[in-house]
């Protein structure tokens, strides 16, 4: 596979918090992602891919000296340093370095455009253009306000998140319109999430992760295959949740609370259709590179998407001490065949741009 990806490429890390948009903001991951950047970049390296990297040798126990900052300075380092694919394992923004690239420069990106990443970051308009499309989405509500509330109709218990969240952080459960003044209020308090929060009707059933592609050539086993449109891995079932709230892989790796869907659940009609309705999403959203749609039973029975990752976590094992932090799309991605390995290289084949 690696002699099919010729191109220098450098891994970019999120070097500071990503700006409010509308009033919300994602809260940045402490270390800027440079743990999945230095697994990516580790991963490429040994697969014989060239990578560019700030320290000529850095060490594979160290997330540092893998990625470059996402800065305009780290952004000049990576390319006079001879990169020309920048996996922007970042949060992107339509002001972000990466949109100040001309399409001369011949740089291709590993990622979403920043724009789309801009605008469906938000959850709320999310959830809104896959609705209105008639896809099966959990009810939500905008809060931007204490006092502020969701209708009397929306009963309880609800869900109350940021609304430019990231994974399970700041999510909880409430069975009242007390406890959903007071979430709201520690929300807006704390600052890292911005003053926006969205309500969300409380799904009490199976929770699954679904990992979409983008459209493009993959290796799978020995054999080439080209999709022509988005297409989803097998669903991620996630287990063991707190609260109602599947636990935050910051404190808990999620090899540890996840278990790839078996083949004969696979082969159910709910599950395929499932898959259908996350494919239709990734387009409609634009995917240029994976996103993650979590999913979840209603009352009865009913999977409905709640919420579009438009970067999942990509760490995954290879570095010493790194075997317990498969993520979820690495997980999704063992049932097509991949290794991690060939899950990243199979990414990095979906570059796009003028180069």
């Amino acid at each position: 596979m690696a002699d099919l990806f010729p191109q220098p490429v450098a891994v970019l890390h999120q070097a500071a918090p990503a700006p409010a948009v509308r009033g919300a903001r994602k809260p940045m991951k402490r270390g800027g992602y440079r743990d999945s950047g230095a697994d990516i970049a580790f991963i490429l390296r040994r697969a014989g891919i060239q990578v560019i990297t700030p320290e000529p040798r850095p060490r594979a126990d160290r997330d540092t000296g893998w990625t470059f900052p996402d800065t305009e300075e780290g952004v000049r380092e990576a390319l006079a340093a001879g990169a020309t694919v920048l996996w922007a394992n970042t949060v992107l923004h339509a002001d972000h370095p990466l949109t100040h690239l001309t399409p001369r420069s011949g740089v291709r990106i590993v990622g979403q455009p920043a724009g789309v990443v801009e605008r469906y970051d938000d959850k709320f308009v999310t959830n809104a253009l896959l609705r209105e499309a008639g896809l099966p989405v959990a009810d939500s509500w905008l809060i931007a306000d204490d006092a502020e509330l969701p209708p009397a109709e929306a009963g309880y218990p609800l869900v109350v998140k940021p609304n430019r969240g990231r994974g399970s952080e700041g999510v909880r459960v409430v069975a009242d319109p007390a406890a959903c003044q007071e979430q709201v209020r520690a929300l807006r308090a704390a600052g890292r999430f911005g003053q926006v929060c969205m309500a969300e009707a409380y799904l009490p059933g199976i929770e699954c992760a679904v990992t979409v592609m983008p459209p493009g050539r993959y290796e799978v086993g020995i054999a080439e295959a080209r999709f022509s449109e988005p297409w989803a891995l097998p669903p991620v079932i996630r287990l063991n949740h707190i609260d109602g709230v599947a636990p935050y892989s910051g404190d808990e790796p999620v090899s540890a609370n996840s278990r790839l869907i078996d083949a004969e659940e696979r082969m159910g009609m709910r599950y395929a259709a499932l898959l259908r309705q996350c494919e239709r999403a990734a387009a409609l959203i634009g995917a240029r590179a994976p996103i993650r749609l979590d999913c979840r039973e209603d009352a009865a029975g009913v999977l409905r998407l709640f919420d579009a990752n438009m970067k999942p976590n990509m760490t995954g094992p290879g570095r010493p001490g790194r075997d317990d932090q498969d993520s979820l799309t690495a997980i999704a991605a063992r049932a097509v065949g991949w290794s991690y390995d060939e899950l990243l290289v199979n990414m990095l084949r979906q570059a796009w741009g003028e180069g």
